[in-house]
C-alpha cells in the first residue's frame, strides 16, 4: 500500500520541545533582558498610539473620548483634498522630500566610500568623529546657527556682503528662493556622517581576498570600485533607499516651523506645518490626525511600489 503524502494534523509542542525552549531561554536571558526597554519602547511610543487612528474617523470631543465621539466617516478626509492649501501643501512637501532624498541620500554613499580608501587609521577614526557631531547638535541650535548667519541686518553673512560691496545684501531667510537650499544643505551637514556609519559597516565586512584577486589581475581602484565595492554594498544601499522612498512624506517639519514665515508659506508650507497650525493649535484634533493618516497611508503606498520594483529589477527586497 502506497504510503500517504499527506500533511498530519499539528500537534501540541512535545515535552523535549518545551524543554529545548526553556534552556535556550536561560541561555540567552541577558539578551531578552536586553530586549525589554526597546519593545516597551515600541509597545508604547508606535502601537499604543495606534488606537488613535479612530481620531480620524470621528468627530473627536475631549469630554466625549474617541469611542462615543460622533462618526463622520470620511469626512475629514474629504475635507482636506478639497482645501484651496491642498495642492500646496501636497507640492510642497513632495518638492521638498524629493530634493532632500536627491541630495542627502547619495553623499554619505561617498562619504563612506572616500573614507574606506585613506590608509591612515588615526586620520579616519579623527574624520568620522568630526563628521558624526552634527547629528548630536539641537535643531534649533543649527537654526540658530543659520539664523546668525544669515538674517539681516544683524547676520554676518549680511555684514560681510555689506562690507565687501557697501550694497545691501538680500533678505535671505525671508526669500522664498532660499528656503529649499538652506533647509537641504543644512540637513546634509548634519546627517551625513552619522548617515555613513551603516556603509562603513557593510564595507569593513567585504572580503579582502577579492581585492587581493583584482590586483593581481591588474585591477586599479576605479575598477575594484566598480566591480567589486560598489556590487557588495548595493544590498545596502538598495534598502536604505526603499525605506527612504517610505519616508519621503515625513519632511522634517521641526525644521520648517523654525524657518517659515507667512512671507515663504508659497514654497515652505508643508503638510506637517498645515497639522501643527490648523489641527493642534486650533484644537481640531480628528482633521490633523486624517490629514497625518493620509499621509502615512501614501508612504506606505510608496514603500509597496518600492519594494516591488526593487525585487524585480535586482532581486533585493525588504520582504
Amino acid at each position: 500500500m502506497a504510503r500517504s503524502t499527506a500533511i498530519a494534523p499539528l500537534l501540541p509542542p512535545s515535552r523535549r520541545g518545551l524543554r529545548g525552549l526553556w534552556r535556550n531561554v536561560r541561555i540567552s536571558k541577558y539578551l531578552l533582558i536586553l530586549l525589554i526597554p526597546g519593545t516597551l519602547y515600541l509597545v508604547v511610543f508606535n502601537y499604543f498610539p495606534m488606537y488613535g487612528v479612530l481620531n480620524a474617523f470621528v468627530d473627536y470631543s475631549v469630554t466625549k473620548g474617541t469611542l462615543h465621539s460622533p462618526w463622520v466617516g470620511l469626512m475629514w478626509f474629504q475635507r482636506f483634498t478639497s482645501s484651496v492649501y491642498f495642492v500646496r501643501l501636497f507640492r510642497n512637501t513632495v518638492v521638498l522630500s524629493i530634493w532632500t532624498l536627491v541630495f542627502s541620500f547619495p553623499v554619505p554613499i561617498v562619504f563612506a566610500l572616500l573614507l574606506n580608501e585613506v590608509r591612515s587609521q588615526g586620520f579616519k577614526r579623527t574624520v568620522q568623529s568630526i563628521s558624526y557631531f552634527p547629528h548630536f547638535v539641537s535643531v534649533v541650535v543649527v537654526v540658530g546657527i543659520m539664523v546668525n548667519l544669515f538674517s539681516s541686518p544683524d547676520g554676518l553673512l549680511y555684514r560681510v556682503v555689506l562690507f565687501l560691496s557697501g550694497k545691501q545684501a538680500v533678505l535671505i531667510l525671508g526669500s522664498a528662493g532660499w528656503f529649499r537650499p538652506l533647509y537641504i544643505g543644512s540637513g546634509v551637514w548634519q546627517d551625513f556622517g552619522w548617515d555613513s556609519i551603516i556603509y562603513l559597516g557593510a564595507l569593513s565586512a567585504v572580503d579582502p581576498q577579492l581585492y587581493e584577486a583584482a590586483r593581481i589581475d591588474g585591477a586599479n581602484r576605479i575598477k575594484q570600485l566598480q566591480h567589486i565595492t560598489l556590487p557588495s554594498i548595493m544590498p545596502t544601499i538598495v534598502t536604505l533607499f526603499i525605506l527612504a522612498i517610505g519616508h519621503l512624506l515625513s519632511v522634517g517639519t521641526e525644521k520648517v516651523l523654525l524657518l517659515y514665515n507667512p512671507a515663504i508659506y508659497e514654497v515652505s508650507d508643508v503638510i506637517g506645518t498645515y497639522i501643527y497650525r490648523d489641527g493642534i493649535q486650533g484644537a481640531n484634533y480628528s482633521y490633523s490626525t486624517a490629514i497625518g493618516l493620509f499621509s502615512s497611508a501614501i508612504g506606505f503606498v510608496l514603500l509597496l511600489i518600492a519594494n516591488a520594483i526593487s525585487k524585480r529589477v535586482n532581486e533585493v527586497s525588504l520582504w
